[in-house]
């Protein structure tokens, strides 16, 4: 046996190589379904879903090591609750061989926004009608519709920038209203701010100057605000994103020179007789300098030379 073959064979599986057939009534759950957990979209979702097509995912269990013949049950709750209300009494698991009681679900990526759309356009392509789809998710048609011309007037650097997150549809209906390079200026921001909202979206539009739209004919008009109040916006958001970029080109530079000045003031309050000068004749420099180096002070220490104590000014 080779080191490789040696080493494959050591690997533990997660899993047992086969899918098991279960009672629902074998199946412990390790936390039961409130009614408003029952009633919200997500379930709904899952039940047309299973409903429609049947179980895209199989729930994964882990045998009772206490009760022989049980099963443990690590992922699936709401499908196997979905089921039971359906009436169906036996169900493929796939076992693990670890009793774990992680969440299986935070090791995975959820369907964001842009790969839903990619997911419609696929099955669509494949023939699925968009009657069925809109069952299987429970939603509208005409939703199902305004997801499958999602990114229509969407340029590919944003397409690319925001493909992994969960944005708001009407959210991508105010980027349409922007020029590319302003789209592209737009997703940056989101990004940076964390903010995906449709609110937040009117606000860039708003603050986009008429040269930067897509249609520059007709005047920019926003809900609740006048034309001196959307000229104003212009110009604090041109001052925001120059000031953006100026700390953007310095904050490497500006962050090692806290590093460094931040190491030496520690160092200089490890020596008693400076903070014992420092306390007696700048005691408000003192009490910054120990707020500066607090965190360096409290984190543990490997050095065998003994620190000077921390004195307070009176």
């Amino acid at each position: 046996m080779t080191s490789e073959q040696s080493k494959t064979a050591n690997i533990k599986h997660a899993f047992e190589p086969a899918t098991t057939h279960l009672l629902l009534g074998d199946i412990v759950p390790l936390h039961l379904f409130s009614a408003d957990a029952k009633s919200s979209t997500k379930y709904r979702q899952v039940q047309s879903s299973v409903r429609e097509i049947g179980l895209v995912e199989l729930p994964v269990v882990a045998r009772d090591k206490d009760a022989p013949g049980k099963y443990l049950l690590i992922d699936g709750h709401m499908r196997i609750e979905i089921l039971r209300e359906l009436g169906i009494m036996e169900i493929e698991c796939l076992v693990a061989t670890d009793d774990e009681a992680f969440t299986y679900n935070k090791r995975v990526s959820r369907l964001a926004t842009i790969q839903e759309h990619f997911m419609i356009l696929k099955a669509i392509d494949n023939g699925v009608p968009e009657e069925t789809i809109a069952k299987t998710l429970n939603v509208n048609v005409n939703q199902i519709r305004l997801k499958k011309r999602l990114l229509k007037g969407i340029c590919p650097e944003v397409i690319e920038m925001l493909e992994d997150r969960f944005v708001p549809m009407n959210t991508f209906t105010e980027l349409r209203k922007l020029a590319a390079v302003r789209q592209v200026e737009a997703a940056q921001l989101m990004i940076a701010m964390s903010k995906f909202s449709i609110n937040y979206a009117k606000s860039l539009v708003g603050a986009t100057p008429q040269s930067q739209l897509v249609d520059t004919s007709n005047p920019k008009k926003v809900h609740g605000l006048s034309d001196a109040q959307m000229a104003l916006m212009e110009n604090e958001s041109a001052n925001l994103d120059r000031e953006v970029r100026l700390i953007e080109e310095s904050y490497g530079s500006d962050h090692l020179d806290l590093v460094v000045a931040t190491g030496y003031l520690t160092r200089l309050l490890e020596n008693a007789r400076v903070v014992r000068y420092l306390a007696q004749c700048f005691p408000e420099i003192l009490s910054e300098f120990q707020k500066m180096t607090e965190p360096n002070r409290s984190a543990p220490t490997t050095s065998r030379r003994r620190r000077a104590p921390i004195i307070r000014p009176i």
